[in-house]
């Protein structure tokens, strides 16, 4: 039996607003590494979005190094890593030649080969294809068939895809290329799995929010998402990024699973339990899966009070966290009260006023035929819409203050 495990999202470089996240990815980063430890993991697969920009910082591609290394326990361990929405392709794959001496795999163009061969560790690519590795290693007597779905966009898919129903001839065209690809390499006497980044939905089903931090991905040549039913029927658990709520997406014929991201990265995930997901398989046999919750790093809350006693009182009980505090006032809140809360607590991400009595309904809202006013009217009907109540001199002032340097530059 194998035990593999499957993290996803780890957005190294991530930032909430003008808090960094690097101390904490740095922690639930370590805790996954103890896992694997612990667990006796064989083998790791890290779907997308590995960093949060195309152009990571340099602390971020650190992080990333010295935790790959550790998790592979100097190549012992082999990590199958592939590109998310969030990488460029390019800078996911340069590393990979070395890396590779370490039994790390990069992977992030539909259309690359990796070379066969064998490590000095032991583990071997014994066979090879665009979208699809074979892997043996040292301690199993069966191989470990991996099919390879890092995110596609329509710029790499562009000569594939027509003019007409581009969603349906997507789906075709991955769901075709896995099917032909399980078809030669997938049969029951190794394991089968596929790791990707893409959105799947059951198809019929409505589609899932996807986070407020992530970019969505429902635009590839005008795709919503993929079907479970897409996934060929040898693959035994398909493990995927891209959503940050741990679930399964569908159970049968197999599991097809989100493990979550490792810290929750916006407000909308403020309730969710992050997760890695461990899978003990056998050649054909139903995989055992299970989330093993993480615990590090800040929680987020998102908070609502009406009152300065209750709100400090609260501040000062949950200190290590990050707050979205909604803060009922019958007027704007007071400068004291401001620097009160503020000076609170060190995780105050951001601080909204709610005018008693006031809400934004439709009534309150700029209209179209709003738009040919003046900038000023414009302005304070945006305030109002937004706040409940008239600019005051003093912000009205500043706005024609901002307004005019514009028209000077």
């Amino acid at each position: 039996m194998i035990k593999i495990l499957h993290t996803a999202d780890w957005h190294l470089g991530k930032r909430l607003q003008e808090f960094s996240r690097i101390e904490e990815q740095k922690l639930v980063l370590t805790e996954i590494c103890e896992i694997a430890d612990r667990e006796d993991v064989d083998l790791v697969l890290l779907a997308g979005d590995i960093f949060d920009s195309f152009n990571p910082s340099h602390e971020a591609v650190e992080l990333l190094y010295k935790t790959l290394r550790k998790l592979s326990k100097n190549g012992e361990r082999p990590i199958i890593a592939i590109s998310g929405n969030h990488d460029s392709n390019q800078f996911i794959e340069a590393p990979d030649p070395l890396a590779r001496e370490l039994g790390i795999f990069f992977y992030s163009s539909l259309q690359t080969v990796l070379p066969v061969g064998k490590l000095d560790s032991g583990i071997e690519i014994t066979a090879s294809d665009s979208g699809f590795m074979e892997l043996r290693l040292p301690k199993f007597e069966f191989p470990i068939r991996i099919l390879l779905a890092p995110y596609a966009n329509e710029v790499s898919l562009k000569t594939y895809l027509g003019e007409e129903n581009r969603e349906a001839e997507f789906r075709k065209i991955l769901g075709d290329k896995w099917a032909m690809l399980a078809d030669n390499h997938c049969d029951d006497r190794g394991v089968n799995l596929l790791i990707g980044h893409f959105y799947f939905t059951k198809e019929g089903e409505p589609l899932e929010a996807e986070p407020e931090s992530e970019r969505p991905i429902l635009h590839v040549g005008g795709t919503q998402a993929l079907f479970t039913s897409n996934i060929p029927p040898q693959i035994q658990y398909s493990a995927l990024g891209h959503l940050h709520r741990y679930h399964a997406v569908s159970k049968n014929p197999h599991p097809v699973v989100y493990s979550s991201s490792p810290l929750a990265y916006s407000f909308s995930e403020a309730d969710q339990q992050k997760q890695v997901v461990l899978i003990e398989a056998v050649p054909g046999k139903a995989v055992n899966y299970r989330p093993i919750p993480l615990q590090s790093g800040r929680a987020l809350y998102r908070m609502k009070f009406d009152n300065l006693p209750e709100t400090l009182k609260w501040l000062e009980e949950n200190p290590y966290c990050y707050v979205e505090l909604t803060y009922e006032t019958e007027y704007a809140i007071d400068a004291a009260t401001r620097k009160a809360i503020q000076k609170a607590h060190d995780g105050i991400v951001n601080l909204i006023p709610q005018l008693k009595g006031v809400s934004n309904t439709e009534n309150n809202r700029l209209q179209v035929e709003d738009l040919g006013k003046s900038m000023n009217s414009l302005f304070q009907l945006f305030y109002k819409s937004e706040k409940g109540q008239e600019p005051n001199a003093e912000i009205l002032e500043l706005f024609q203050e901002v307004i005019s340097q514009e028209t000077q530059a």
